[in-house]
């Protein structure tokens, strides 16, 4: 498949390990057990994953990753989002939270909190939404006040992956209440059992079930100053760096989220009969397929492109993320629908796994920025491109048989009318 064709030999041994552990080490009976809310949180996945060093990927040997790239990460992504979106996250949150440690944090911190994250013994969650904020986040309303050497946290985040399960929040406060909006911000780490910390709710979800998501409550927190997470007031400048994992993340998961249930519905089409034979001989299935692995195997590509992007340092890194989570998580959401339409009927009863893929896949779409934030991240970076290019290509508005014709060219309405229009 095109996977391998991006990856190098070490990589696609690496790919097949977690192949082999999500194949024969993850059972059909958590899976199901999750999707039914009989587990708050799949705490004995995640130290199964840190047994076998599979958490951080990314991160230095040091701490407890392996030094990988982010290829590798993502095909282990790809790997691991054919279970679904609640196990998949719990995969990808020490990448995300780790990456704030690793890049941001104090040697004590890592020594702390990331090693064990790592080896799957510490459980974190971060906490960035707020119940009258979404996609606003510099509008954050939870305050963190620093006096005599600890912060009082105070507020409420909301929609945060194990709420209850997590030994440890990364939460993002508003310590300058007076600043500028990109001012304002600051990444605390918090501990679970802390005197004031509070699951005050657990959701019930249309799907990602068995994660423990919830909303949080802060009561006058006592947090020392050694938890803090970068400098003060510096949240803006993690924020921008933490939304490539939790993007990529996101990305790289979608890839197996519709491969799964796109397998399924080829292995049905290749035995289900229908006016004397099997389905898949009809266009009417088969053209369906075609558009489906075209779909996943674009979306594939773009997100190995971005993860290079950022392993590189490349300045289109940012827009490519964010085109690699859009069109991963809509070809995941597009894929899942077609898998269904294939199977039928039955594919709408929890007799297959479709129906369930596709309440997970709905969510995709929505959190670590929604898909029109997406957009608008998309055309603000490609139009700084283009317009800053410093060595653009041929600019080929000179080709047109009648370029010359400057007053052909109006670029506001009131000129129309100075001209005699």
């Amino acid at each position: 498949m095109l996977q391998d064709v991006l990856l190098t030999k070490e990589e696609i041994a690496l790919k097949n390990e977690v192949r082999d552990f999500v194949k024969n080490e993850v059972s059909a009976d958590l899976v199901k057990k999750m999707d039914r809310d009989e587990i708050t949180y799949p705490r004995e996945y995640v130290k199964a994953l840190g047994n076998r060093n599979l958490l951080g990927l990314r991160f230095p040997k040091k701490y407890g990753g392996r030094g990988l790239n982010w290829t590798s990460e993502i095909a282990a992504l790809e790997e691991i989002g054919v279970l679904g979106t609640a196990l998949g996250c719990a995969f990808a949150m020490p990448s995300i939270v780790g990456e704030a440690l690793n890049v941001f944090g104090t040697e004590e911190q890592k020594e702390k909190f990331l090693k064990p994250l790592l080896k799957g013994d510490l459980i974190s969650a971060e906490a960035l939404t707020e119940p009258r904020g979404g996609s606003d986040f510099f509008g954050a309303t939870t305050t963190a006040i620093l006096k005599d050497g600890y912060f009082t946290v105070r507020g409420q985040k909301r929609f945060v992956v194990a709420a209850d399960g997590a030994d440890f929040f990364v939460v993002y406060c508003n310590t300058n209440p007076e600043g500028k909006p990109h001012e304002r911000i600051s990444l605390l780490l918090i501990e679970a059992d802390r005197p004031g910390v509070e699951v005050k709710h657990v959701y019930g979800l249309l799907g990602t079930r068995g994660g423990g998501t919830g909303r949080l409550l802060f009561r006058d927190v006592k947090v020392p100053e050694s938890n803090l997470i970068g400098g003060l007031n510096q949240g803006a400048h993690i924020f921008n760096t933490m939304m490539v994992p939790e993007r990529l993340t996101s990305a790289g998961a979608s890839l197996g989220i519709a491969r799964g249930p796109l397998e399924v519905a080829i292995r049905y089409s290749n035995r289900r009969k229908a006016f004397g034979q099997i389905i898949r001989r009809f266009q009417g299935v088969s053209f369906k397929v075609a558009d489906a692995i075209t779909q996943l195997d674009a979306a594939r590509a773009l997100t190995h492109a971005a993860g290079k992007a950022v392993d590189a340092g490349y300045p289109t890194a940012r827009r490519l993320v964010s085109e690699a989570k859009k069109l991963a998580t809509d070809a995941a959401w597009d894929i899942c629908n077609i898998a269904m339409r294939i199977v039928g009927g039955i594919g709408y009863t929890n007799v297959f796994p479709i129906e369930k893929m596709v309440r997970d896949a709905r969510l995709i779409q929505i959190w670590t920025g929604t898909n029109e934030i997406m957009n608008l991240l998309i055309q603000h970076e490609y139009f700084k491109e283009v317009l800053k290019d410093p060595t653009p290509g041929r600019m080929i508005e000179e080709d047109a048989q009648e370029a010359h014709m400057d007053d052909e060219k109006v670029y506001e309405d009131e000129e129309m009318w100075t001209k005699g229009w």
